[in-house]
């Protein structure tokens, strides 16, 4: 696959791929692409009281969809001597607590952690089993006089839900809307009349999202169905618009709360709102999706990744500096391993240890020189010697209080140990000017790796979106194929220009 076309495509292809998986994983996992994100984090008790008969006791709380603009990402029970399951039937979650013996007053917790998913859309599990609504004489007629006047001014579910509301809380009401509001409730009549007209709606419970609040009780709205999907309305002000701060808990036709074995029951609940990095949660989320991922592997795996990661980033610092801008290196991509000893020292004492290192490992090598020894023993006798001066700097700097010294022992020993021998073949055969040149450049990209590769956004994207590395890839391949002048030649080349 050497023409062009070819080239280009999979140049194309490797780019689309890694972008289309990192957006992939902050859309499904909700992984930020900017590190320090926040993320407000909604935690909710539901406290259940009641009083034991004596005897066998079976307590059950109806629990929030996985819908309706929050995401569950923890829940838990707190029920001594308890026992607890989460059920689910016909699309309905509750929590079961079951006990064979209890008597007087008893309290249960229900724990819930919840994040914004983004989704507004309240259910789309289509009604099922619909029939229209009638009343009993005389409120049939009633209801069929309201609905005549309020029709004309509808087109569709929604807006004859509004004109209804309208029509319900007009002060002074109507007779017959005062007949039908004196045995039935604001809530089932605004329901029930919809049914007559042919429209499904149902009752819901949700729960006011506020910071600090205790004792909440589950407010009633009603849905109205229209475009596939459920619409949220309260029959005393009209649409909800704004359900951000509104939890969906209860949708189906059974209660709330069902205590069996037991009296006065009641439930109510606690709210209070943390921010959390966007970060932690999606991990968590991330790690019981798949096995297949960097984060589920222990913790010291992990970190020793978030730096092997970085390597592709400065793979393409030196591929750019030596094939774009023209630098030379002692060694292809020795830089690379250097800043990343310097991502664990510090920049200035990295650069310090480095420079002291490879000079002294400079004058014994010119030492060695005089004994003729051949190449392998020649280099293992230079990684002796690295590590004596290593670990007679790091003694000294401990001794003098100097910690910085003690990062020595990030350096790559055999790489440094290398650098010193080409340095020194470089000093014998072009002299010393052209080693000042490769080592001055085999620093200077060092650094400027370092420099990115150090950089928060870097880590963050590097580590969380390692797909990314195929974009890398795809700007590698493309400078590989470059065939220009390098930066550095301009100026040499220029009296050509002119």
């Amino acid at each position: 696959m050497t023409q062009r076309g070819p080239f280009l495509f999979l140049v194309a292809l490797l780019a689309a791929a890694g972008i289309a998986s990192a957006v992939f994983r902050n859309q499904q996992y909700g992984i930020p692409f900017l590190p320090g994100a926040q993320e407000t984090l909604w935690q909710i008790e539901a406290r259940i009281d009641f009083r034991a008969s004596g005897g066998p006791t079976q307590a059950l709380l109806t629990l929030p969809p996985e819908q309706g603009g929050m995401k569950i990402v923890r829940e838990n029970a707190v029920s001594a001597g308890y026992g607890f399951a989460i059920e689910e039937r016909r699309g309905q979650r509750r929590a079961h607590w079951s006990k064979r013996y209890a008597i007087g007053d008893q309290t249960l917790y229900y724990k819930l952690e919840l994040v914004p998913s983004g989704d507004d859309v309240w259910g789309t599990d289509a009604p099922t089993g619909f029939t229209p609504t009638y009343f009993d004489e005389p409120y049939q007629t009633a209801a069929a006089t309201v609905m005549t006047a309020v029709l004309p001014r509808s087109a569709d579910a929604l807006t004859l839900a509004q004109e209804l509301v309208r029509e319900m809380n007009v002060e002074p009401q109507n007779q017959n809307l005062s007949l039908l509001l004196d045995r039935y409730s604001l809530h089932t009549l605004f329901t029930d009349l919809l049914g007559q007209a042919g429209i499904p709606a149902r009752a819901v419970q949700a729960l006011v999202l506020e910071d600090g609040r205790r004792r909440q009780p589950l407010i009633d709205l009603i849905q109205v169905w229209q475009d596939d999907h459920w619409h949220l309305f309260d029959p005393t002000v009209g649409p909800v618009t704004d359900t951000s701060k509104l939890l969906l808990w209860q949708t189906a036709t059974p209660g709330v709360l069902e205590v069996i074995g037991g009296t006065r029951s009641r439930v109510s609940f606690s709210i209070i709102s943390q921010t959390r990095p966007a970060l932690t949660l999606a991990v968590a989320d991330a790690r019981e999706a798949s096995r297949f991922s960097l984060y589920s592997l222990p913790i010291e795996e992990q970190s020793m990744f978030k730096l092997i990661m970085l390597l592709p980033v400065g793979a393409f610092v030196v591929v750019f500096l030596r094939i774009i801008v023209g630098l030379k290196t002692s060694g292809t991509f020795m830089p690379v391993l250097i800043a990343l000893a310097f991502l664990q020292t510090t920049l200035v004492p990295g650069v310090i240890s480095f420079l002291l290192v490879v000079s002294i490992g400079l004058l014994i090598r010119s030492y060695l020189s005089s004994l003729n020894l051949l190449l392998v023993a020649r280099i293992a006798t230079l990684v002796i010697v690295v590590v004596a001066i290593m670990s007679v700097f790091s003694v000294l700097s401990y001794q003098i209080g100097l910690e910085e010294g003690l990062t020595l022992t990030f350096f790559p020993m055999i790489i440094l140990a290398w650098t010193i021998e080409r340095m020194s073949i470089l000093w014998e055969e072009d002299g010393p000017r052209e080693v000042l040149v490769q080592g001055g450049g085999s620093l200077l990209v060092a650094v400027l790796a370092y420099t990115l590769m150090d950089q928060e956004l870097t880590r963050h994207l590097a580590f969380n979106f390692p797909e990314l590395h195929l974009v890398v890839l795809a700007v590698i391949l493309l400078l590989g194929r470059y065939t220009g002048y390098r930066l550095s030649e301009l100026r040499r080349f220029s009296p050509l220009g002119q």
